[in-house]
């Protein structure tokens, strides 16, 4: 298999990292879809990061939909979504919550590297708010990590929800204050040590 897109990326990372954690080997190619876009258009001409090649030549797009697959080749111990109904459940509403913080961070710092006289106001405050709800009952979840956010061991909602949060800090650092999400941040710090995850780092 190959992944490609930049490490830059929070849907690249989560990739990434859960490829590591589901011990699936793997190559990376690390070309960004604006420096590279011509190189990136011969792999996928849609020219959409993270983009999955399968062994077998198929192209696989979307984080999630990536994610989708690869848990259909791993065995349950390397599992990244639980079984329980209820665990299940609870994964996937924090994986939501990740998702919208990516989402929103990639739109507001897209938005701010316009020229502030294309900055439509009541745009940017929505997307802000909305970025900081997501984070605000991200916060309350890792105040009861125990040590992971929804099961006894890790899984994708840790993933998702760290690779978020490391995003946040990498580009939109001034609009989140790391003292309004202590526990958030203290958590991070914590699965960021994790070898899947310190050898794979943003940037």
């Amino acid at each position: 298999m190959k992944l490609v897109g930049m490490m830059g990326s929070p849907y690249v990372r989560r990739v990434a990292i859960s490829l590591r954690l589901m011990d699936l080997q793997h190559e990376h190619r690390q070309i960004s879809v604006f420096r590279d876009t011509e190189e990136f258009r011969s792999i996928n001409p849609v020219v959409k990061a993270p983009t999955l090649i399968c062994d077998n030549g198929e192209m696989i797009m979307d984080s999630s939909m990536i994610l989708d697959y690869l848990e259909s080749l791993v065995e349950p111990e390397l599992s990244l979504m639980p079984r329980d109904p209820k665990e299940h459940q609870k994964v996937l509403s924090l994986i939501g919550l990740g998702l919208a913080v990516c989402e929103k961070a990639v739109q507001l710092e897209y938005e701010h590297n316009k020229p502030v006289e294309y900055h439509y106001v009541p745009w940017l405050t929505r997307i802000t708010e909305q970025l900081h709800a997501a984070l605000a009952l991200l916060e309350d979840a890792a105040g009861g990590a125990d040590p992971w956010l929804a099961t006894a061991q890790l899984s994708q909602a840790d993933v998702t929800v760290a690779a978020a949060w490391r995003f946040t800090q990498f580009r939109v650092a001034h609009l989140v204050d790391v003292q309004t999400y202590t526990r958030l941040a203290a958590y991070s710090e914590r699965i960021e040590r994790l070898p899947a995850f310190a050898t794979t780092p943003l940037k």
